[in-house]
């Protein structure tokens, strides 16, 4: 089985998904997240390179990306600053959202690149030895068959 054209994202408003759903242009996928360079994890001062994002991806109502806002909020240095601003940026887009109800998507893959990093839904398959499978990312999000919207992490 391949990966489908639409890949469902189940909506769990206390974990991952919480920011997801629909609004009056189609749907939307928010999250906070962090990037951290190749290598830096071994590094004395990783927490230099954990960067953090807010992050407010759209798509039509066929689930075909549009746009992305992605917003750089701070590093690990100052971690609990950074990710405060990066959740109140990602709640601003969200309640400029018209329409907007948090729910289920289903979406087709996608990527952006922002300061040298991939955020998207990419095929992931040849992480898994040719097995179908999907990533959100950063947010490590593994989407696998039988693509019933729940998730690894």
């Amino acid at each position: 089985m391949a990966i489908p054209d639409r890949v469902p994202i189940a909506y769990e408003p206390d974990y991952h998904t919480r920011n997801i759903g629909r609004y009056d242009k189609g749907q939307f996928f928010g999250s906070v997240t962090a990037t951290l360079e190749d290598g830096a994890g071994a590094e004395d001062d990783w927490y230099r390179h954990k960067r953090w994002y807010a992050v407010l991806h759209r798509f039509d109502a066929d689930g075909v990306h549009t746009d992305s806002d992605i917003w750089f909020a701070g590093t690990s240095e100052d971690e609990e600053a950074s990710v405060d601003r990066a959740e109140a940026r990602l709640v601003e887009w969200l309640d400029a959202l018209p329409g907007r109800v948090f729910g289920d998507i289903s979406i087709g893959l996608f990527h952006v690149e922002v300061d040298g990093h991939v955020f998207g839904l990419v095929d992931g398959s040849a992480d898994y030895d040719g097995e179908d499978h999907a990533e959100f990312v950063p947010d490590e999000l593994g989407f696998d068959p039988p693509w019933d919207g729940l998730y690894d992490t």
